[in-house]
């Protein structure tokens, strides 16, 4: 059996991942600090799972890290920790400084010290944004090798993690590989995020606030089908090598939003005289357009996205509509930002 490390296993991506790993009979250890985007409503049900532990552990703290990895000795890290939200990361970039950078730091150096005493062999995934590589112009699509030209607290401070990455691949031969994904969506996501806040809007009758005009463009990817690839680059990713996970399914975000509506009414879901889009003052720093370019995953791994968006979409309704209690279980960890929930 298999044994793995998901830091930040909590949170959305990270939940959905032990879940997968847990059906792929493999044994999970969650590591996770319990930050506002994690929620153990996401996780509870397999507190009595014979092959899932979990610890509330920050990874900054470099010696609990080493004591748990000495102790399961895993067959593979993915790192999932991370504070994600790009508007709390320019009105309070600290702690993105410290989970994003600091955190890293710790965990790499935490792996190096491990690896020097340990004789089996280990494998970390580090997990990515498309965000690092900044606006794409329209009929382009980053690769691997694109300069990294992040815009905001939240974009510099993971592609600062991932140069720190690289360089201890080089440097110190650390055995790791970096995944740089697009948009996820999907069920447990915090609904801070675009599609679950649309979805919970629409629920209770809200107005859908969407940035400027709903021009900006996003690559979307259902979080199953992530789960999967971050698999897969753990069985047949090359070390020392980033991969770009993407699904070649771009939207801007006022269709995105149309999309959601039309999926709702498709559903028999009332739509309220309240729920009616409504554009807001833009984001500071706000790229316009992320697309990847997928084909070295697609070549080398064999992996590429199953789920369409339309399909997608309609099961993420689903899930939010028979989960309502998920929005209770975050609700005093809710941003208070101009796109905040009121719940």
């Amino acid at each position: 059996m298999k044994k793995f490390i998901v830091t930040g296993g909590s949170g959305f991506i990270g939940s959905n991942l032990v879940k997968y790993l847990l059906k792929k009979k493999c044994f999970v250890i969650n590591i996770d600090k319990l930050s506002y985007s994690a929620n153990p409503y996401n996780l509870k049900k397999l507190a009595k799972d014979k092959n899932y532990k979990f610890y509330k552990c920050d990874i900054n703290n470099k010696d609990k890290i080493i004591h748990i990895l000495k102790k399961y000795k895993p067959d593979g890290v993915f790192n999932l920790a991370a504070e994600t939200h790009v508007d709390r990361s320019i009105e309070n970039p600290k702690n993105f400084i410290s989970s994003n950078i600091l955190g890293v730091f710790n965990l790499l150096e935490a792996l190096k010290k491990y690896i020097k005493t340990s004789s089996k062999k280990i494998k970390l995934i580090h997990i990515s944004t498309d965000e690092v590589y900044g606006d794409i112009k329209k009929g382009t699509r980053s690769v691997e090798e694109s300069s990294y030209i992040p815009s905001s607290p939240y974009s510099a401070s993971k592609a600062s993690a991932d140069h720190l990455v690289r360089a201890y691949m080089r440097t110190y031969k650390l055995p790791a590989v970096i995944s740089n994904c697009c948009n996820n969506y999907g069920p447990n996501q915090f609904p801070e995020k675009l599609i679950p806040k649309l979805i919970y809007n629409i629920l209770n009758n809200q107005p859908l606030p969407i940035y400027g005009l709903g021009k900006n463009s996003r690559e979307w990817i259902h979080v199953f089908d992530h789960c999967e690839a971050l698999l897969k680059l753990f069985n047949k990713g090359k070390i020392g090598e980033s991969y770009n996970v993407g699904s070649n399914q771009n939207l801007t975000n006022i269709n995105i939003t149309k999309k959601i509506l039309f999926i709702a009414k498709k559903k028999s879901i009332k739509i309220g005289k309240n729920t009616k889009i409504k554009f807001v003052k833009d984001r500071p720093g706000h790229d316009f357009r992320y697309a990847l370019n997928n084909s070295k995953i697609l070549k080398t791994v064999k992996w590429k996205a199953r789920i369409s968006l339309e399909e997608g979409l309609s099961q993420t309704f689903d899930w939010y509509t028979k989960n309502k209690v998920f929005f209770k279980s975050v609700s005093k960890k809710l941003y208070t930002g101009r796109l905040g929930l009121k719940i």
